[in-house]
């Protein structure tokens, strides 16, 4: 039996247009639908709940929604206990995302129009969750005068209007950057905001990273002087408010502090990882001491300690989950004694393949027993047209002078040692402007072939591959540049969007992919042109 309560901390209230019915046998049903401006929820439940809310209003705004406090049964596992949320007005709509245990965030999510659902289901254990939501509309266009890029090895940060109260329904976001293989201290030094024990209402995270979709170090509000340290280059500051109980809000520094010597290199194919012999002479260790996952891995001695491998090798650990994660883990401890007092050293090393990220980041813990060392890669995509459908010639050219209504064939091929990829295209565009400005013309969208001479190929290993007839846009453009959305998935997953093939945009699930990027092919011209070319340069002669 599933228990919704809503209620609220004394000093606010509940806004009307919630109802809670019995049916006729006496069991509480769960979710409703709204269509008030804003609304904050405190939901309690318990096992074997499935509960819908709605919300929708028939205004050009979209909605931000904010579970700025969950706490699921301790054992559940985001497949059998999680809220999932809906770019739409049913669970059809498109998936935004998901909150789970597993979750290291305060989940913020945004409609693309006026509606969104959302929905909560727990499992079969009794346990009393509670979760904490509001949401608001807000018109389309961004209305926010605060958040920004903050670069620098030192800076400042204040929250709207200070030290006069922050307006409401605040949201802001700081990206800080600071200079390589440093990490950033962040202190607030004035800090009030409204209090509570959760810091369900107004609240500032702090994220370990460039996103705020994981990576959390911590949530704080009331009165006080909290202090967070990154453990790399990069942070995130997130101020958010509700509707009422506006106060001082917040003044910040942060500043910045070398990393120790590890350094730490992503590629498609490999990582790389340099240790400094002067830095393991610190910690009491030599080369002698040092050995990975597979020990018979071993590394190049120089100047330095260098270990470079394949992503899937030398017992290199692959965690598929919101993004894919490659992990191994360094290892110092002395060899040779019946006793030792030196301590185990451990540095973990991972690194997470980020959407189209090219961003190489170091992460290092503050202890110097267990290290967490972490950069940021990205896998190495290209796009390329073939001489024909064996796909065996590449055309080196440039541009591609072809006949109109010539076949021309299009692969994308992913450059990576990882054998358990899958590639998939999910849209492609043409246009005469190597900026894909105004003009252009879907010839793939959401996997669905637009044009009637797309004719796409099964997957093959790393590649993805469609042909279709050469075409030039009206206007005497001379030439037609084409871009890609490729998507990558785990192809041990039967079940990804690489491999449902066309779906409708209003159908698809946007969250079963676990990498993006895009990759652009062109120019290509007619044959013509070519000619009419050469008779301009005659002319100019």
């Amino acid at each position: 039996m599933s228990l919704l309560i809503l209620s609220l901390p004394s000093g606010r209230s509940l806004q009307a247009g919630f109802c809670c019915c019995c049916s006729s046998i006496g069991v509480p049903r769960c979710g409703a639908s709204f269509q008030d401006l804003n609304k904050a929820l405190k939901i309690d439940l318990n096992a074997n709940a499935n509960c819908v809310w709605q919300i929708q209003r028939n205004e050009n705004q979209t909605i931000r929604l904010i579970f700025s406090y969950f706490k699921f049964a301790p054992s559940s596992s985001c497949e059998t206990e999680s809220i999932k949320v809906y770019d739409g007005p049913s669970t059809d709509s498109p998936l935004l995302g998901q909150v789970c245990n597993d979750t290291d965030a305060v989940p913020v999510l945004q409609s693309s129009s006026d509606s969104l659902t959302f929905v909560i289901t727990t499992n079969s254990v009794d346990f009393a969750r509670s979760f904490f939501v509001y949401y608001y509309f807000s018109p389309n266009t961004k209305t926010e005068n605060c958040g920004g890029q903050l670069t620098g090895p030192n800076g400042t940060l204040t929250s709207p209007n200070y030290p006069a109260p922050y307006p409401e329904f605040t949201y802001c976001v700081w990206h800080i950057q600071a200079p390589k293989n440093s990490k950033i201290n962040l202190e607030f030094q004035d800090f009030f905001l409204e209090l509570d024990q959760n810091c369900r209402f107004d609240f500032t995270a702090v994220y370990d990273g460039l996103t705020t979709n994981t990576g959390l170090i911590g949530k704080a509000c009331g009165r006080s002087q909290p202090t967070f340290e990154s453990s790399s280059n990069v942070m995130t500051v997130v101020l958010s408010t509700d509707y009422a109980n506006s106060y001082r809000g917040f003044s910040a520094t942060y500043t910045s502090s070398p990393l120790p010597s590890t350094l730490l290199t992503c590629s498609s194919d490999s990582m790389k990882i340099v240790l400094n012999k002067s830095y393991l002479a610190s910690l009491g260790y030599n080369e002698t001491h040092i050995q990975v996952n597979e020990p018979s891995c071993t590394p190049v001695i120089t100047d330095a300690v260098i270990f470079s491998f394949p992503l899937a090798s030398c017992g290199t650990i692959k965690k598929v989950k919101q993004n894919i994660t490659y992990t191994n883990i360094v290892s110092l401890s002395a060899t040779g004694n019946i006793i030792t007092r030196q301590k185990s050293i451990q540095i973990i090393v991972k690194c997470k393949m980020e959407n189209n990220s090219t961003l190489e980041v170091v992460y290092i813990t503050k202890d110097n027993i267990i290290q967490n060392t972490t950069a940021v890669g990205r896998y190495n995509v290209s796009m390329s047209f073939y001489d024909s459908g064996s796909f065996s010639e590449p055309i080196r050219q440039s541009p591609y002078y072809v006949d109109l209504n010539q076949t021309l064939f299009a692969q994308v091929s992913l450059h990576s040692t990882d054998p358990n990829l899958l590639v998939f295209i999910d849209s492609c565009i043409a246009s005469p402007e190597a900026d894909f400005g105004s003009l252009t013309y879907d010839l793939i969208r959401s996997g669905c072939n637009k044009d009637d001479t797309v004719v796409t190929y099964p997957p093959v290993k790393h590649y993805a591959r469609f042909k279709f007839n050469a075409f030039k846009f009206l206007q005497s453009f001379a030439s037609v540049y084409f871009q890609c959305d490729i998507l990558i998935c785990d192809s041990n997953n039967t079940n990804t969007r690489c491999t449902q093939g066309c779906i409708s945009r209003q159908k698809r699930a946007i969250s079963s992919y676990l990498w993006k990027t895009n990759t652009v092919v062109g120019p290509i011209r007619v044959k013509r042109d070519l000619r009419s070319a050469d008779r301009s340069g005659e002319r100019n002669v």
